[in-house]
């Protein structure tokens, strides 16, 4: 009872965490627009890990570099306190057992990303339904339109209606459903 408990809470905290994280990473990667309450309050609850962070990792190609790695490392922590609760002892391979716990966290942070995508996709649709005018309404589309952008060029619209955010969604899943799980599983084996 106690043991599920401290799983519960170490799977909120650092999914909260790697979750803030990989917010900051996705909108400076898709340039959203800066100033917004959702860049503004995910700033705030990571700026005491990533500024130190950010002096001894260099960011590379534009890409945040230092929160993504700190995203991984929460997912990793994450992992680890679950695995320690319950009672999980590394065998002889322990080489192994750490490749596969490397690979979970990324696998983790993959997962993660996707559903960011996911939620942002469906909440700008219905936005766009109910009040196209919203002021989140330009963070939505910026977060999306790198991948609605795909859809869009292939697929014209049906009586004046978007179906690419549908497709979108039924491609996210497909990558939840196909590659993720298979290396998810892949991953799972190394630590047997």
């Amino acid at each position: 009872m106690l043991a599920n408990a401290l799983i519960f809470i170490a799977q909120v905290a650092f999914g909260l965490l790697t979750l803030a994280l990989l917010l900051r990473f996705y909108l400076q990667w898709v340039r959203a627009p800066y100033r917004n309450p959702l860049a503004d309050f995910v700033n705030a609850l990571t700026d005491f890990m990533v500024k130190p962070a950010r002096r001894v990792i260099p960011g590379l190609w534009g890409i945040d570099l230092p929160t993504l790695l700190l995203a991984w490392l929460m997912q990793l922590l994450e992992l680890l306190v679950v695995l320690q609760v319950r009672g999980f002892r590394f065998g002889a391979e322990v080489g192994l057992a750490a490749v596969g716990l490397a690979l979970l966290a990324a696998i983790g942070v993959v997962k993660m990303l996707i559903y960011i995508v996911l939620v942002a996709t469906l909440l700008q649709a219905l936005l766009s339904w109910i009040n196209p005018g919203s002021p989140i309404a330009p963070l939505l589309d910026a977060m999306t339109r790198p991948f609605l952008r795909v859809f869009r060029r292939r697929i014209p619209p049906v009586g004046n209606v978007d179906l690419s955010p549908l497709f979108l969604l039924v491609a996210c899943q497909l990558l939840l459903m196909l590659p993720v799980a298979w290396l998810e599983s892949e991953a799972l084996r190394l630590l047997r």
